[in-house]
């Protein structure tokens, strides 16, 4: 078990957060708090890095759901970024790359991030 650790900071389109560890049912509160916690306006992207994340289960899962419905809720979009292929795999075996955005780095994710007009 790799404990998990938060980071979060802010860009140009808005806030970032990077999870690290494990994103499993005690550790999953922690970020759901952390992530209702964002100040997300109309416009804004959240990004989600992945990079360092050794584990997710379905708590995690659900998690990145609930961050994703607090984006849209708030008339913002979210990204994740550096999704290890462990991680992929079960994304894609239960259709999440099909409900979120994905890019290979943290860095690519706000650089994709276009000002609304």
């Amino acid at each position: 078990m790799t404990p998990l650790t938060l980071s979060i900071r802010t860009a140009p389109g808005g806030p970032v957060i990077d999870i690290a560890g494990d994103l499993d049912h005690d550790s999953a509160p922690r970020v759901r708090d952390a992530l209702a916690d964002l100040d997300l306006r109309p416009g804004q992207q959240l990004v989600v890095g992945l990079g360092a994340l050794t584990f997710c289960d379905s708590s995690g899962i659900t998690v990145l759901i609930a961050a994703r419905n607090h984006a849209l809720e708030a008339g913002a979009d979210i990204a994740l970024a550096a999704v290890p292929e462990r991680v992929r795999r079960i994304f894609h075996i239960v259709g999440l790359e099909q409900v979120f955005t994905t890019h290979p780095t943290v860095q690519e994710a706000t650089a994709a991030w276009t000002p609304p007009a």
